[in-house]
């Protein structure tokens, strides 16, 4: 994996300083990878359709899944989808902190509350006991649209400055009262209030560790590109701990897009990665349909490799040699590389198969 250090020096990343914590197996923080997590969209009443989803969710690289708690119908569903996760499971809480307090006790592996709707500080403090006998760690979420109300009413302060000073105020409460197993997070729904935000908290409260996220970013396109613009800049500057790239979708859609952000950075690598040429008048096959074959293909390959389909003598033999294995094509034909070196040329008709025929064999 890269290494996001600049030449220049050999400083710590945000990261790798932060508070780690343990969500179930998962470790948060303290220069953990970076871990990806969703949100179920059953009802948890339903456990049943609850755990199909996590189990679906766990195929794709979910690590951390949350699901609603809304309410106290909610918890026997609850502890029975605990008991049966493949993966720790968060409850998501609002407003009723005795909801948050039952979920420690029925097998939550973490809490999510967001401190500004849960009511007096009475309440809130019941949460973080409730949590510290459960052993178990906080995620403190503070939202654009459910800030500390005397703050969200100040005009002399930013979005980003209104979301920083409610998270900090919150995490100093925690910290007075001796809890430290926190995670925070700080999400608005447009990239540039993101990026400050969070840039800020990992200056001012350098040991918590950070959830990272847009919130209510869109459908599946605008929400992948706001979600990415956003925490690629920061990813890059070491800083956040896990994230969610959340999407107007079913939440399957969210686990790929955030692999492939990690695998696009270098950070983590979980699936096969497709070079591939955008094409051009040289190109003398039909490399969009080749492409999109083996892409197709490629779902149901495991190993990390990197596989490069190129159309052209241009930039071609040299992509493919630098990838794992790939073919450059010419006219009508393909050459076959792996390693670095040429396997053999094969006819355009044949090319998706036989690379894959070399895949199966040298990475499976």
């Amino acid at each position: 994996m890269i290494d996001l250090r600049t030449s220049a020096g050999t400083s710590a990343l945000p990261r790798e300083l932060t508070h780690q914590v343990h969500v179930g197996k998962v470790a948060v923080g303290g220069g953990a990878p970076v871990s990806v997590q969703s949100m179920c969209t059953t009802k948890t009443t339903d456990p049943v359709s609850t755990l199909a989803q996590i189990g679906e969710l766990a195929q794709l690289g979910c690590e951390i899944v949350r699901v609603a708690i809304p309410h106290a119908d909610a918890l026997d569903g609850f502890a029975e989808t605990c008991a049966g996760s493949p993966i720790p499971v968060v409850a998501d809480i609002h407003f009723d902190h005795k909801l948050a307090i039952e979920a420690a006790r029925r097998g939550a592996s973490g809490l999510r509350i967001n401190p500004g709707n849960i009511g007096s500080f009475d309440r809130v403090d019941a949460v973080i006991d409730a949590a510290g006998e459960a052993g178990i760690p906080i995620r403190i979420g503070v939202n654009a649209g459910s800030l500390d109300k005397d703050i969200d009413a100040r005009d002399d302060l930013t979005q980003p400055q209104k979301l920083v000073q409610s998270a900090v105020s919150f995490v100093r409460h925690f910290e007075e009262r001796g809890f430290s197993d926190i995670v925070l997070s700080a999400k608005v729904h447009d990239v540039p209030s993101t990026i400050l935000t969070n840039r800020e908290l990992s200056r001012v409260l350098p040991h918590v560790p950070l959830h990272l996220g847009v919130t209510e970013a869109g459908t599946v396109r605008q929400g992948t590109v706001k979600n990415v613009s956003a925490l690629s800049v920061l990813l890059s500057e070491g800083i956040g701990d896990t994230m969610r790239l959340s999407l107007t979708a079913p939440p399957q859609e969210e686990v790929p897009v955030a692999w492939e952000l990690l695998q696009s950075l270098g950070m983590r690598r979980r699936t096969p990665e497709l070079v591939s040429c955008p094409t051009c008048g040289r190109c003398q096959v039909n490399l969009i349909e080749i492409a999109n074959e083996v892409e197709r293909r490629l779902q149901t390959v495991s190993a990390p490799i990197s596989v490069a389909v190129m159309g052209c003598v241009v930039n071609g033999p040299g992509e493919a040699r630098g990838a794992d294995i790939g073919v450059a094509c010419g006219r009508g034909t393909g050459l076959l590389i792996a390693g670095g070196e040429t396997l053999r040329k094969v006819p355009e008709e044949r090319i998706v198969d036989e690379l894959f025929e070399e895949i199966h064999e040298r990475f499976e």
